[in-house]
C-alpha cells in the first residue's frame, strides 16, 4: 500500500460522506492486511530457516506455539 492510498482513506474519514469514508477505510484495511500478513509468512519463513523454534516465533507474534505452527507450519 502506498502512503496515498492510506492518507486518501484517512482524510475521507474527515470528509462530509460516511459512507465514502467507511469505504475507502475498509479497501484501506483489506490491502494493508495483506501486506502485512504476506510480510509476516516471509519473516516467519526466514525466522525458520535461521533456527527459531515455533515458541520463540509464537513468543515474538504474541499468539501460541500451536497457533502459529498451525498457520505456518509445513511440516
Amino acid at each position: 500500500m502506498d502512503d496515498r492510498t492510506l492518507r486518501t482513506a484517512i482524510a475521507a474519514a474527515d470528509g462530509d460522506d460516511p459512507y465514502r469514508a467507511l469505504r475507502e477505510l475498509h479497501r484501506a484495511r483489506v490491502e494493508l492486511t495483506r501486506e502485512l500478513d504476506r510480510a509476516e509468512a516471509v519473516a516467519v519463513r526466514r525466522a525458520r530457516a535461521s533456527g527459531a523454534s515455533w515458541q520463540l516465533i509464537a513468543l515474538a507474534l504474541e499468539v501460541s506455539r500451536q497457533a502459529v505452527h498451525k498457520k505456518y507450519g509445513r511440516d
